[in-house]
């Protein structure tokens, strides 16, 4: 459970179109080149996501569920249509004015971790900060002890992350994704190399970050998951099938 939190909005350097929607993708195609011919992983997708909602996106391998947050964080871009997100084009981004956008506004969980193995946990969850040179350098160690705290992993900051579980791993993960205090966070399968018991906590997790003012959209193929957030999508043959929203959480 979270320990305490504190709020600081970021909108980067790159300026945008405002809009309504914290996310916004507006008749996105994505097309794949393959060697059998195109293959058409998104088809036309409209997706609006405001602040505050715990989003899941569930479908069946090869749905185009991680393809359509690809498209969210800027990891890969639209053939045609247009995403918003923090009322900034992203598909008009350059690599560079992209890396720095995402660093500061996008917090990405993983579902193998991607923790660098030769350094730390404190090393590791510092390092977007220094990446996008937010903060102090005295400020870095303070702030990412403070994340790791709401993780409750200080006491093994010093550690590598060969020396933890996979479910300590992915808390450190969800500590670093939240490094530079983005607004959204982004989980691609966080809890599908975990078991049930670690699962659940992350989960507890990720409705505390929603509670204290995150908005998550997050990849799964656990359909009873559908029950426990705001909104799920679901994704079908590249299409967005179904919205459920959920009243009561």
């Amino acid at each position: 459970m979270l320990k305490r939190w504190f709020s600081r909005s970021t909108n980067g350097d790159v300026k945008g179109h405002e809009h309504d929607h914290l996310i916004n993708l507006c008749a996105v195609v994505k097309i794949y080149e393959t060697a059998a011919g195109d293959f058409k992983a998104l088809r036309g997708v409209d997706l609006q996501i405001e602040h505050g909602e715990f989003v899941a996106v569930v479908g069946k391998s090869g749905s185009g569920k991680s393809t359509l947050i690809n498209m969210v964080t800027g990891i890969d871009r639209p053939s045609s249509g247009e995403v918003f997100v923090t009322g900034v084009p992203v598909h008009k981004l350059s690599e560079g004015q992209l890396a720095k956008w995402r660093g500061r506004n996008l917090g990405v969980v993983f579902q193998f971790f991607q923790l660098l193995p030769t350094l730390t946990v404190l090393e590791n969850v510092m390092l977007p900060m220094d990446f996008c040179n937010m903060y102090r350098m005295w400020e870095r160690e303070e702030k990412a002890m403070h994340f790791l705290d709401l993780v409750d992993m200080t006491e093994h900051a010093h550690k590598l992350p060969s020396a933890t579980s996979g479910g300590q791993q992915q808390r450190v993960a969800i500590a670093r994704a939240l490094a530079n205090d983005p607004p959204i966070i982004v989980a691609d399968e966080p809890t599908g190399n975990l078991d049930s018991v670690t699962s659940e906590a992350i989960f507890h997790l990720f409705t505390d970050l929603v509670h204290n003012g995150k908005t998550i959209l997050m990849v799964t193929h656990d359909v009873d998951l559908i029950k426990r957030v705001t909104r799920s999508i679901i994704v079908s043959d590249g299409e967005i099938v179904e919205e459920i929203i959920n009243e009561d959480v």
